[in-house]
């Protein structure tokens, strides 16, 4: 009997198959089996196997909606450490609702009425950011919203906003921001420089 392969493992292969060539979601939809939750994958795959999947938020030649791995070996990632007894204590005190726009487990999801609603655990403060994983920074989100749909319409900080926390920063930190700045912007930042 032979086992069926996930969805991750399905785009892990995919990956490691097409490095260096820029994919789109709908290929990588394609190569996940079709499944509606593809992008989700996708982010498990940098943040707990710690492969460098470089999107538009990474490099500035990439739209929205592209992909791509530069080097099959991934860095060091996150562990996903939220017990099963954590998560059903979580999921308990917020009554199985999503915190972010109320949707109910099991039942159709308000934006979307050909999914049911899925819950899963989002950090209030990200484990990037230093968050843990205790319950007080844990908090039921539906499949939708943690996909970062409802994200849409924070406010995006502003440039005044952002140098204010980037000039609050060590100055370690803030060569680790003009280092992505760089990379993201390579053609930008040779032009400003004269090069």
């Amino acid at each position: 009997m032979t086992l069926k392969k996930g969805a991750r493992a399905k785009l892990r292969e995919y990956f490691l198959h097409n490095i260096g060539r820029v994919m789109s979601s709908d290929e990588l939809r394609q190569a996940a089996g079709g499944i509606t939750e593809w992008a989700r994958r996708v982010r498990e795959l940098r943040t707990e196997e710690g492969y460098q999947i470089q999107t538009h938020n990474d490099r500035s030649d990439l739209k929205p909606g592209q992909y791509l791995l530069e080097d099959p070996k991934p860095r060091p990632a996150f562990e996903r450490a939220i017990s099963k007894e954590t998560r059903a204590f979580v999921l308990d005190r917020n009554g199985f609702t999503c915190q972010m726009c109320g949707a109910v487990a099991g039942e159709p999801h308000p934006y979307d009425e050909t999914r049911k609603t899925r819950l899963h655990m989002g950090h209030i403060v990200d484990k990037s950011q230093g968050g843990t994983d205790d319950p007080s920074n844990l908090r039921a989100l539906c499949s939708i919203c943690n996909e970062g749909a409802s994200n849409l319409t924070l406010e995006r900080p502003s440039a005044q906003k952002l140098l204010i926390q980037v000039r609050r920063a060590r100055g370690s930190d803030q060569i680790e921001v003009l280092k992505w700045l760089i990379n993201k912007y390579p053609k930008q930042a040779k032009e400003l420089l004269g090069d």
